[in-house]
Formats: C-alpha cells, sequence, structure tokens
C-alpha cells in the first residue's frame, strides 16, 4: 500500500480533475462544429491530455524535491505539493519514472495523431511536450512564462488539441474556446503561489507575486477573471460560439465574491483559504459550463 501511495502521490490525483473538464470543452467545440466524431480518437486524446498532467505533477514533485524546496514550504490543499516525497525520500525515483513513462505515452499518443491527422498538429504537440518538462526547472524563473505556460497548457494546447484530433482541423471556435481555460488556469496557478512567495524566492523563482507583490497580483488575477468571462460573451457576439454558451456565466456567481475575497485577504493566507477553494470551482464549472452550452445546441 505503501508502494501504491509514493507513486499516486506524486500523481496529484485530486487536481487531475482539471484535464476531463478541458477536454470535455474541446470535445463540445467539436461536436457542435461536426455534429459527429470518433469516440476512440476522444478516448486517445484524453490519455495523452492526462498523461500530460500527470508528467508535469510528478515532475514538479522530483525537482521540488531535488532542489531542498519542499522541507520549505508549508503545504496547504492548494499549494507546497502533495508531500509524498519528503516523507518518503528514497521513493524520489517513482515521482521521477511516472514523470519520464506519462511523458512518453503522450509523446506515442501525439505521434499517432500526427499519423492520422497531419502535421499540422505538431506545432501545439512540440509546445506542449517542452512546457511539460520544463515548466518547473525554467519556466517558473520568469514571471510571464510561469503565469501563462498552465493557461496555454490546459487552454490552447488541451482544448484546441482535443478538438483538432477530432475534427482534423484548427477553427476560431475552437480558438476562442480555448481562450476560457487560459485566463482561468492561468489565475488558478497565479493564485496558488500566494502561499509560497517565500520558499519559492530562495528556490530562485521568479513568479509575479514574489517580483511584483501581492496586491498588484490581485489585479493581474481579476484582469484575467474577466478576460475568462469576457471570451464566452465575445465568441457568442462573433458567432464562433452559440447562444447557450452563455450559460458558462452562471459561475460569475461565485467568480465575483472570490475576486473580492482574494483582494480583501491577499495578505493574509489563512483567511484567503476559502477563496482559493472557490477558485477552483469557478476553473472547472466554468469550462464544463460552456462544454454543456455547445452539447445541448
Amino acid at each position: 500500500m505503501s508502494e501504491i501511495k509514493s507513486i499516486l502521490g506524486p500523481m496529484r490525483i485530486p487536481f487531475l480533475v482539471l484535464t476531463p473538464a478541458c477536454v470535455l470543452l474541446g470535445f463540445g467545440s467539436a461536436m457542435w462544429r461536426s455534429g459527429n466524431v470518433s469516440f476512440i480518437y476522444l478516448a486517445l486524446g484524453f490519455i495523452g491530455a492526462l498523461s500530460a498532467h500527470i508528467s508535469v505533477n510528478a515532475f514538479n514533485e522530483y525537482f521540488d524535491f531535488k532542489s531542498g524546496l519542499d522541507f520549505r514550504t508549508k503545504r496547504t490543499p492548494f499549494s507546497g505539493g502533495s508531500g509524498t516525497l519528503p516523507k518518503r525520500p528514497e521513493k524520489a525515483s517513482n515521482a521521477l519514472n511516472t514523470g519520464l513513462v506519462t511523458f512518453a505515452i503522450t509523446a506515442v499518443v501525439g505521434l499517432y495523431f500526427l499519423y492520422v491527422r497531419g502535421l499540422s498538429l505538431l506545432p501545439l504537440g512540440l509546445v506542449g511536450l517542452f512546457i511539460v518538462f520544463t515548466y518547473t526547472i525554467w519556466l517558473t524563473r520568469h514571471p510571464l512564462l510561469s503565469l501563462i505556460a498552465p493557461g496555454l497548457g490546459f487552454g490552447p494546447l488541451m482544448v484546441m488539441g482535443t478538438d483538432f484530433v477530432l475534427t482534423g482541423g484548427y477553427s476560431w471556435t475552437a480558438f476562442v474556446s480555448s481562450l476560457i481555460p487560459f485566463f482561468l488556469v492561468s489565475d488558478l496557478l497565479l493564485l496558488n503561489q500566494f502561499p509560497d512567495i517565500d520558499a519559492d524566492r530562495t528556490a530562485g523563482r521568479k513568479n509575479f507575486p514574489i517580483v511584483v507583490g501581492k496586491q498588484s497580483s490581485v489585479l493581474i488575477y481579476g484582469a484575467f477573471l474577466l478576460c475568462a468571462y469576457l471570451s464566452v460573451i465575445t465568441g457568442v457576439y462573433c458567432g464562433y460560439l452559440p447562444r447557450n454558451c452563455l450559460i458558462g456565466l452562471a459561475s460569475m456567481v461565485i467568480a465575483v465574491p472570490t475576486f473580492f475575497g482574494v483582494f480583501r485577504y491577499a495578505e493574509d493566507i489563512e483567511r484567503l483559504m476559502p477563496y482559493m477553494g472557490l477558485n477552483v470551482i469557478v476553473v472547472i464549472a466554468t469550462p464544463v459550463l460552456v462544454a454543456g452550452g455547445f452539447l445541448v445546441t
């Protein structure tokens, strides 16, 4: 049992729910455009996306342990890693092997879709693999890249990638849809960096909470939150999304008080925690609601 926990821990299983939410959005976009998709391709695409998510989590666990960051970080339900390796340091190789194996699975799935769908998918695949492998060891040392890399991974790469493997081409519908998780997931990681500022600084990271402070980062958080909802409205107005996708705006009833809570308690991590939890709900619920708008049209 302890061996299984040492493998599953670095995967961060509770956080993997974000992948099906984003894949569902790509599926909804493809169904609305084509009306008929291959569920075998959908399953393979989901496996590739889930493997990529597990891989970046496992690499993050391994590299944060090796750098000593895990020992300087106070864990919260939303940040600081799983805590698996500090408790079982002899299992560090499990995390690295998990990252490498799932990275290879993602690459193999990508190669298959390059074969059946063509080389137009290659840019998304290469950028995706680059982000997975370099996120912890390099991207987190550059404020702008640290901000947008998570959103790129779960937004344009995952949503547009799912749509592409199901339809065989790119579309404005998939692109506009992908902007929703782009802004929301970037916000998710931005907010989750708040509790780790001091520890991250010692590891050489340079994210926006470190570089410009929490209050300025709250303004970035609010701007990205607003852009996510404007993406839905603009997509519907321009005809790229069906009107039913406006159901995605329903999560604003949570997002608005979440923003004001973050604004008020940015400097008080204990009081910030409930709003970090609400933010997770917004990040997952919004793409699911928009996907539902596609599927019931």
